[in-house]
This record gives structure tokens, C-alpha cells and sequence, in this order.
């Protein structure tokens, strides 16, 4: 059975429904994702719903410009990633947008996104 759940931004202006609360998170400590402080969830793009305006969200990418980062224009809360070849089916939601409660019950691995590309736990 499914439990959707809620995440937004902090003004609101992005809404996310994900089909499931994640099963854990992940922190990684490559050179953005530490720099935005965020913890992954991982979901195929079908079981997540984003309702916002057109061009709510900016844009960031980098190196080979594979991943697309996106933020609220309005608050700057670092909302998702998704990637730049729509025939890959995952994307990372920042999990810090959830309900604190769900997040606090969620274990939270380890990626070497810096050097390794491992899972340290």
C-alpha cells in the first residue's frame, strides 16, 4: 500500500507529492552536495509529482553536465535533482524538505561522492 507523502520549499512556491516516504536518505560528500547541505532520496520520476509555476525553479549544472540541480527561485531552497537524458529513471529529491518527523526516523548512508563513488555505511 502506498503512503504518499508532502515536501515544499520553504515559501511554498515548489510542492512535491512522492508516491512513498524514502526507505533511507543519503549524504554525500561530493563538492555540491556537501556545499548544500542536503540528504538525497532517491525515486523514479513517475512516483514523484512537482506542481509549481513555469520557471519557479533555476538551474545549475556542472561538470559534464549530466545532472540538473534545481532551487526555488523565490526562497533558494535547493529542491531536486534530476538528470539532463530524460531516459534516466532516477532523480534525488533534497529530503531536508520533508516533515522533520519522517526524517528522523530514516537511516542515513554514507556516499563517497568526492573520491570513491562507495557507500561508506
Amino acid at each position: 500500500m502506498n503512503h504518499p507523502i508532502d515536501a515544499s520549499c520553504h515559501c511554498g512556491a515548489i510542492q512535491m507529492t512522492l508516491l512513498n516516504p524514502p526507505e533511507h536518505v543519503t549524504e554525500c560528500n561530493c563538492s555540491i552536495c556537501r556545499r548544500y547541505g542536503v540528504l538525497w532520496a532517491y525515486y523514479v520520476p513517475r512516483d514523484v509529482t512537482i506542481r509549481a509555476e513555469p520557471r519557479a525553479t533555476d538551474l545549475y549544472a556542472w561538470g559534464e553536465h549530466t545532472l540538473e540541480f534545481h532551487r526555488c527561485r523565490s526562497c533558494g531552497c535547493v529542491t531536486h535533482w534530476s538528470p539532463v537524458d530524460s531516459t534516466k529513471q532516477r532523480m534525488g529529491i533534497n529530503a531536508r524538505l520533508l516533515d522533520p518527523v519522517i526524517l528522523r526516523s530514516l537511516r542515513i548512508r554514507k556516499l563517497d561522492g568526492a573520491v570513491t563513488f562507495q557507500y561508506l555505511r
